[in-house]
C-alpha cells in the first residue's frame, strides 16, 4: 500500500469516532442550560449548535445549504491536492488527511439534521478574547490547514532556492573524475 493512503487510512476513521463519539457523549450529557469542564477547568464544556461556519460566521437562519455544497467543492479540491502529493509528503498528506476528515465530520451533522454542528468546547477564555466553542471535526481541520499552510510554503521556499540555481547540499552533482 502507498503511504499516503496508509496515512489517510489510519487518520479518517481515527477523527472519524474520535468526533462521532464525542459529540454523542456531548449531546447525551450536556443540557442547554448544564456545563462542564476538563483539563482542571481550563476548558469548559458547553453545548451549541453552530449552523454557520467557523467561528459562529452565519449566512442566515439556514445557511447549511450554502455550507453543504461549499464542503463538497472543498473536498474535490482536497482530493486533488492530495492526489498530487509526493508518496513521501508526509506533511502535505498528514494536513490533507485531517482537514478532510474534520470536513467530512462536520459535513455530517450538516446533512443529518437542521440544528447544525454539534460543538462542545468551550468557550475558552484567553484574557483577552472568549475562543469560540468548537468540537474535534473543528481541532482537525484547523491543526490541518496550519500544516497545509506550512506544507505550501516550504514548497515554495524549495522553488525559490531552485529557480535561484541553488541546490541543497545532499542533492549536489558529485564532480566526475576525468577518465585516463
Amino acid at each position: 500500500m502507498r503511504p499516503k493512503y496508509a496515512i489517510l487510512g489510519l487518520t479518517f476513521p481515527l477523527i472519524m469516532v474520535l468526533d462521532i463519539v464525542t459529540k454523542r457523549w456531548a449531546l447525551s450529557t450536556l443540557g442547554p442550560a448544564e456545563q462542564g469542564e476538563i483539563l482542571w477547568g481550563l476548558v469548559p464544556l458547553t453545548l451549541a449548535y453552530n449552523k454557520g461556519a467557523a467561528f459562529g460566521l452565519s449566512l442566515g437562519a439556514d445557511s447549511r445549504w450554502f455550507f453543504v455544497p461549499v464542503t463538497i467543492i472543498a473536498l474535490i479540491l482536497l482530493t486533488v491536492l492530495f492526489r498530487q502529493a509526493g508518496d513521501r509528503d508526509y506533511l502535505r498528506i498528514g494536513s490533507i488527511s485531517l482537514v478532510v476528515s474534520g470536513a467530512i465530520g462536520n459535513l455530517y451533522d450538516r446533512v443529518r439534521w437542521d440544528q447544525g454542528v454539534v460543538d462542545f468546547l468551550g468557550p475558552v477564555d484567553l484574557g483577552f478574547w472568549l475562543f469560540p466553542i468548537f468540537n474535534v471535526a473543528d481541532m482537525a481541520i484547523t491543526c490541518g490547514a496550519i500544516a497545509l499552510a506550512i506544507s505550501f510554503w516550504f514548497e515554495e521556499q524549495a522553488e525559490r532556492k531552485a529557480s535561484a540555481g541553488e541546490v541543497p547540499a545532499a542533492e549536489e552533482p558529485v564532480a566526475k573524475e576525468p577518465s585516463s
